[in-house]
């Protein structure tokens, strides 16, 4: 099964990594096998597949289906008791949670940071000062030459074109981290636009949306003078400039490991359990980190998972976390435009995989 998704004329997305986990065997399956399938969040897709596909491999029975959606549609597909697990980079709110009778287990077993990528022709470098990526996404700075932008960047010969602004069209994690931080920073962007899975963009022509990571990536690499966000690995993959955001430092700072993991080391978590279950409440965001060197687009990426389920899958999906969160997986991540988790937040995780039953 490949990606639904393209970009460029038989150019499928996640080149070497797009089987969309089809790594179930055909047949039936014998009494020892277990096969776990997930959905949800794009976000984390890349690595998800790379680590997913390795462990089917090392463990010969248990099969790890994860079908990219969104964030919200995993969310959705937990509640309504579909799948074994699901992927979200907006774990769940409290009145979601409370509706999952088996009770839950959120688990952040990676991370990664938002990138604002562009496609300017002859353009690979640009820095977007707070004030300005805040009115770009509030509609409010509509051309490239715009002074504010160009004064941020003096040695770039910025064309005379507007800016044509991707959204996501999905119920998004990516959406959530974005908005969230735009938020925090701007009383404006908060009391217009809000935060949210979905946001209330601007109903201009200037905005515009595509579904998934990957159909942002593509519908800003194909149109001249778009901006959007997706997932830094995307933008890897896909190999489309990232712009240089200025932080609450006010430096200017681009996405990757170092960046990623001074904004992680300012997280702290409540000390606090979900409701209905015992499990530990293991999410907490830094909507602006404060460290020189912090990319403000960063966040964890969660498992939804059951607290109760039957117990070969259960002893199974404590296996799949324990190896997600090993040296050897973590170590994968900033290949792919990831952030291995700090040492601490992997040690509290491994804790709350009991709670898995």
């Amino acid at each position: 099964m490949t990606l639904r998704r393209t970009i460029g004329t038989g150019c499928v997305l996640i080149a070497a990594l797009v089987i969309t986990m089809a790594v179930f065997p055909t047949g039936h399956a014998s009494d020892s096998e277990v096969r776990l399938r997930g959905t949800g969040a794009s976000f984390p897709y890349p690595i998800y597949i790379k680590w997913f596909r390795d462990f089917s491999a090392k463990e010969n029975n248990i099969f790890v289906n994860y079908d990219m959606t969104s964030s919200g549609a995993g969310i959705r597909d937990f509640i309504g008791g579909t799948v074994d697990f699901a992927g979200s980079d907006a774990a769940m709110d409290y009145s979601e949670i409370v509706q999952v009778e088996r009770g839950v287990v959120l688990l952040p077993v990676t991370a990664g940071e938002v990138a604002i990528i562009f496609n300017l022709p002859g353009v690979n470098t640009l820095k977007l000062p707070r004030d300005t990526y805040i009115d770009i996404f509030r509609g409010e700075i509509a051309n490239w030459n715009d002074p504010r932008i160009a004064g941020a960047n003096p040695d770039v010969e910025l064309p005379d074109l507007n800016i044509s602004v991707i959204t996501r069209s999905d119920p998004s994690g990516t959406t959530f981290i974005l908005t969230g931080h735009l938020a925090r920073v701007s009383k404006e962007f908060s009391e217009t636009i809000g935060q949210g899975r979905t946001a209330a963009w601007p109903a201009t022509g200037n905005f515009k949306k595509a579904p998934g990571n990957d159909g942002v990536a593509a519908k800003v690499k194909h149109t001249p003078g778009a901006i959007g966000y997706v997932e830094y690995g995307f933008a890897k993959l896909v190999e489309l400039p990232v712009a240089q955001l200025q932080n609450h430092a006010g430096n200017f700072v681009s996405p990757g490991q170092k960046a990623g993991s001074a904004a992680l080391a300012e997280i702290e978590f409540q000390d606090r359990k979900l409701p209905g279950s015992d499990a530990p409440d293991l999410v907490a965001w830094p909507w602006d980190p404060e460290a020189q060197n912090a990319y403000p687009l960063t966040s964890f990426s969660w498992l939804l998972l059951y607290a109760e389920q039957e117990d070969k899958k259960a002893a199974a999906l404590r296996r799949l976390v324990t190896y997600m969160l090993s040296d050897e997986a973590q170590s994968q991540a900033e290949d792919v435009g990831y952030v291995p988790l700090p040492e601490e937040v992997r040690a509290k995780v491994r804790k709350a995989i009991a709670f898995i039953r």
